[in-house]
């Protein structure tokens, strides 16, 4: 499994768990919707920033976000 695939995983997963919709999370994290749906379809490469951002939203290390 790619580095992205295990990101576009986790993070429907976590938000998932949360009770969170996909506008929710980007809104908590500040990142564009559109931005956030693309990630979670794995067709974009986010910025160490906007990972930063979502895992402080998530209330999750970072390094969760990769976790095979």
């Amino acid at each position: 499994m790619t580095l992205l695939k295990c990101l576009q995983t986790n993070l429907r997963r976590i938000r998932k768990e949360q009770g969170l919709t996909q506008a929710q999370l980007a809104e908590s994290a500040s990142v564009e919707y559109k931005a956030y749906q693309a990630l979670e379809a794995g067709t974009a490469n986010p910025t160490l920033k906007t990972l930063e951002r979502l895992a402080k939203a998530l209330k999750v290390h970072g390094e969760e976000l990769f976790r095979r």
